[in-house]
């Protein structure tokens, strides 16, 4: 049979499945403005400033709860999602010392318990993230936070409205790192008898949005905050219900039977049956990629660069984007090709099962040797879009060039407790790929964090302990470069190498998908992996 015919089929039998899915939020007696999203999520994020569930735990617990003190501005379909001013209204690198940032903070803002927001409160944030001897220290903030803060080395309040923040060496692209540190109400925690427990289920934040209800495992209830600072981002619905169903058969069923009006990553097989019954099935090239991270470790059969070549060489992407219905866009590295940090591989990227086969050869496996490899994957999760389908196409398309791969599935909080580990974890031994999807938002988190022995887990994010002198000098200039017209020459340089080393097998661009009832107005689908809920409305 048709290979492609073949997964149709298998995503058909997966999708078949809505008829079972369960009523875990009746259709009836909601208020006029309440928006329901089926996440793809296990659970409910943390809602205490520091989400767990990666890059979906941000969007739906981070960015609602709380602001950044830097944010992006996600008001535009067409134009990339660049930083913008939240709670910081600039950041200025001294003059003679680019580790030392001054942070110029906003007035009169509020935290949902009515105190207020000032330096105090950012010294709090990072002190109970980062210092192991401050009373209000948690290890889940730490843990949470510190892959995505790896420049900052110290900060000091200067005034109610000014704090000065230190990295460990000149870093143009820290200000996009402070994107995820979200800032907490220290007076909640001292109200709450300093209980991060009982924080967690009365969250106060300085968000567009307050948390009202919570229940472990089924739902996350937020009302408005009608007294949020941005009164261009107040939000105009009525109640906003946030509702964790992993299988992709259940969050489309609930859609069809209107018991949601918002799904995330809806399953593929839908597509055209979302379509007749008026449901829009909104996509947008979003930074955001599925790729597999590869072990680089001596005993890897991946330290072989023709090895990992050949990966890239042996996976029909086009093949993968036709079962998925179109909700992907082939990869070809970490950043599209109209990237301006694409750069000029040399390494082509594409669909070449006999150059596959004739570099696996050249690097001593065939029939009577066949290459065995071990991916750990996850079930769903944070922009993992629809990782059992995906892998086992995958699968099918390795074995045809002579490797066995073994898939090791986890639930997506294992999965990156796995990662946090690194390939060297004694966890891990025996698995040479990791299935991880990763925002590419920015310089740090589309390139640099992939790179450096400074990166190697459980300090970063380089699962695959790549070290590459060439790459480490290129890192080191591009923190030291001010000018984005130079950034953007090294950072194409960084890419290019990446590339054509191969340090990942690259697979799809995410495209962001999320199938909307015809009730749901006012959403704009950014080029980015956030989403803003602020104008998003309910038509009678």
């Amino acid at each position: 049979m048709n290979r492609r015919l073949t997964y149709r089929l298998m995503a058909g039998l997966v999708a078949a499945a809505f008829a079972a899915a369960p009523a875990f939020v009746p259709g009836t007696a909601l208020a006029q403005g309440t928006l329901r999203v089926a996440m793809t999520l296990a659970d409910i994020p943390l809602t205490d400033g520091a989400p767990d569930q990666g890059t979906e735990g941000v969007r739906f617990a981070g960015y609602t709860i709380y602001d950044p003190l830097i944010s992006f501005d996600l008001s535009s379909a067409e134009k990339a999602a660049v930083l913008r001013p939240a709670l910081a209204t600039s950041w200025v690198p001294d003059a003679t010392d680019k580790t030392r940032w001054t942070i110029k903070l906003r007035e009169g803002v509020k935290f949902h318990d009515g105190s207020d927001f000032n330096a105090d409160a950012v010294i709090f944030t990072l002190e109970r993230t980062f210092n192991k001897d401050f009373p209000a220290y948690d290890a889940s903030f730490n843990r949470q936070l510190k892959s995505y803060l790896p420049s900052l080395k110290g900060w000091k309040k200067i005034d109610d409205t000014t704090v000065e923040l230190t990295t460990n060496a000149p870093d143009s692209l820290f200000p996009y790192q402070l994107t995820r540190l979200l800032i907490v109400s220290p007076a909640q925690y001292e109200k709450l008898g300093k209980d991060w427990a009982k924080f967690r289920e009365q969250p106060s934040g300085t968000g567009p949005w307050k948390q009202v209800a919570l229940v472990p495992r089924q739902r996350l209830e937020l009302d408005p905050n009608k007294d949020y600072w941005d009164k261009n981002r107040v939000p105009k619905l009525d109640k906003l219900i946030l509702l964790p169903v992993p299988e992709v058969s259940a969050r489309t069923a609930a859609l069809l039977s209107d018991r949601v009006d918002w799904a995330e990553s809806p399953s593929p097989d839908t597509v055209e049956r979302l379509k007749e019954d008026k449901i829009t099935v909104s996509t947008n090239a979003i930074p955001h990629m599925w790729p597999y991270t590869l072990s680089q470790l001596p005993d890897s059969p991946l330290a072989d660069i023709r090895v990992r070549k050949a990966l890239n060489l042996a996976i029909d992407r086009e093949g993968l984007v036709e079962v998925l219905s179109g909700l992907a866009v082939p990869s070809v590295g970490n950043v599209t090709p109209d990237s301006p940090w694409f750069g000029t591989p040399s390494f082509k990227v594409e669909y070449n099962p006999d150059e596959a086969r004739r570099l696996l050869k050249e690097a001593g496996y065939g029939p009577d040797k066949p290459l065995k490899l071990k991916a750990a994957i996850s079930t769903a999760g944070s922009g993992q879009m629809y990782p059992l389908l995906m892998n086992e196409f995958i699968q099918e398309n390795l074995r045809e060039v002579g490797v066995e791969l073994q898939l090791e599935v986890f639930e997506w909080e294992a999965l990156r407790a796995r990662r946090r580990a690194g390939a060297q974890g004694e966890e891990n031994k025996g698995i040479t790929m990791l299935n991880n999807s990763w925002n590419s938002m920015d310089p740090y988190a589309a390139l640099l964090r992939f790179q450096t022995e400074a990166e190697i887990p459980p300090a970063g994010t380089n699962w695959g302990n790549v070290k590459d002198p060439q790459m480490e000098e290129l890192v080191s200039q591009v923190r030291n470069e001010f000018d984005p017209a130079k950034q953007d020459a090294l950072l194409a340089q960084i890419h290019t190498r990446h590339v054509d080393q191969a340090n990942f097998v690259w697979v799809v661009h995410d495209v962001g998908s999320r199938a909307l009832s015809p009730k749901v107005k006012g959403h704009v689908h950014a080029k980015s992996w956030f989403v803003d809920f602020s104008p998003v409305y309910i038509e009678n």
